[in-house]
């Protein structure tokens, strides 16, 4: 298998360079989660202390969707805030999620991943110099080639809290 981070034929080079790095993060999300039973998807680690890996599905999955209307230069939808978020709730925490199965998590994501591909093949590259404000207040600035890049980036991060939550897991059983 040849590893690269070429775009799709209708973006603009930077645009899809940076959506083909969303893009492979993706399928690697499926790969590493492929045969979680649902024990395995709710488990909160040792101490159930942990956000499960539905949890964190769900989290990429709001936080990309938000990203999706920000390149879209629109507000998130209040239906869509309804059916995927909180982005966190009352304790500052990841939501509780129990119970979803990771087919269901995985294609919800898969849906907002789409929807990023049609927004990005709509992006030109000078439009990545574009500033949009994100974060729990809006309180933050970022580049839309900031924001594309840090979708990536983001969910790398929690696939290696789940990557050590199934070791865990199979340790405890």
């Amino acid at each position: 298998m040849l590893y690269d981070l070429k775009g799709e034929a209708n973006m603009s080079p930077v645009v899809g360079m940076l959506y083909s790095a969303v893009k492979e993060n993706s399928q690697r999300l499926q790969q590493i989660t492929g045969g979680m039973s649902q024990s395995e998807i709710d488990y909160k680690g040792p101490n159930n202390n942990f956000n499960s890996t539905a949890q964190l599905i769900k989290h990429i999955t709001y936080v990309d969707l938000n990203w999706v209307y920000r390149i879209k230069g629109l507000p998130l939808p209040q239906t869509s805030r309804e059916q995927h978020g909180p982005m966190i709730d009352e304790n500052g925490r990841l939501p509780m999620v129990q119970g979803i199965s990771l087919s269901t998590l995985l294609s919800t994501y898969e849906g907002v991943i789409a929807m990023l591909k049609d927004a990005c093949s709509h992006l030109k590259d000078d439009d990545l110099a574009r500033i949009v404000t994100f974060g729990h207040e809006n309180e933050k600035q970022a580049t839309m080639r900031w924001g594309i890049w840090h979708i990536a980036d983001h969910s790398r991060y929690h696939q290696a809290q789940i990557n050590q939550l199934r070791r865990w897991y199979q340790e405890a059983h």
